[in-house]
């Protein structure tokens, strides 16, 4: 779909005058913040939640700005409706500026990717790399490295290259959180190393609600052979099983996940894109 408007500051314009001054030496260096919506059939996936990491994102990098989570939500409604999107993603860019008066709010309707059906059934293969992010609760425009772990990523055949830090230890991947699973236990990296995604978020809630338990620990590579599986999350993604990091392959997706997958999809159908109103 062609979409014809953006948001700038909460006010709607055309989609031509979206331009960023070669001059910003904010957005050149990287000193912003952004999130990434679901909208599916009208449903707007978290919007609150992504708007919360959003804020808690800029309060991290010292980011300043005059926009109330009102003003962001009130803004992407307008723009959804403008644009008479009703499946898309939302991308919220927020670049700082001199001062808070000098932010600003961009927001912009993308078509959507979705996954080859296939790879939910097979899983998918991943590479690790080194590189441990700066801020690691905070989803910043500073995506250099990850953008050249992704690369590296597409030029093996690979769907995502899980990042490696000093110690070791698998984190999470280029635009995922990362896994393991042992019968009904989930296991992930430590919540301090790794942005805490809002698809993460509903996982959780979703394994506590359906008995899973769920470990935070140090997962090296080594360490996958004694796991039965893995999985990525993701805005885009939803759950994504693993079927390889590497040259370790799982030997088949447990039965664990697939229940997993399948509650977790239960929940999107009926949670009406909020999770602390939704039960299964």
């Amino acid at each position: 779909m062609d979409f014809k408007y953006f948001s700038r500051n909460g006010n709607i314009l055309p989609i031509g005058e979206a331009q960023v001054p070669l001059a910003s030496i904010e957005y050149a260096y990287g000193f912003g913040v952004y999130e990434s919506i679901r909208v599916t059939n009208g449903v707007v996936y978290f919007i609150n939640d992504h708007i919360e990491r959003l804020m808690e994102s800029a309060r991290i990098i010292g980011l300043a700005h005059p926009f109330s989570p009102e003003i962001i939500s009130n803004a992407i409604s307008e723009l959804l409706e403008k644009n008479t999107a009703d499946t898309c993603n939302v991308k919220i860019l927020l670049i700082g500026g001199r001062t808070p008066e000098d932010a600003q709010l961009n927001i912009l309707c993308l078509n959507p990717l979705f996954p080859d059906k296939k790879l939910y059934r097979d899983g998918v293969h991943t590479i690790t790399y080194e590189y441990e992010r700066a801020f690691p609760h905070a989803k910043t425009l500073n995506m250099l490295q990850s953008y050249l772990a992704y690369r590296t990523a597409k030029a093996a055949s690979a769907y995502d290259a899980l990042l490696i830090d000093r110690k070791g230890c698998l984190t999470e991947g280029t635009r995922t959180n990362f896994f393991c699973i042992q019968g009904k236990t989930l296991f992930s990296p430590n919540e301090k190393d790794i942005l805490l995604g809002v698809i993460r978020k509903v996982v959780l809630k979703i394994a506590v609600q359906n008995e899973y338990e769920v470990v935070q620990k140090d997962i090296r590579p080594a360490d996958l052979s004694g796991y039965e599986g893995a999985f990525l999350t993701s805005t885009s993604s939803k759950i994504m099983p693993i079927r390889s990091v590497g040259d370790f392959h799982f030997t088949e997706q447990p039965k664990a996940l697939k229940e997993l997958m399948v509650a977790f999809d239960a929940f999107l159908s009926q949670c009406g894109g909020k999770i602390e109103k939704a039960s299964i």
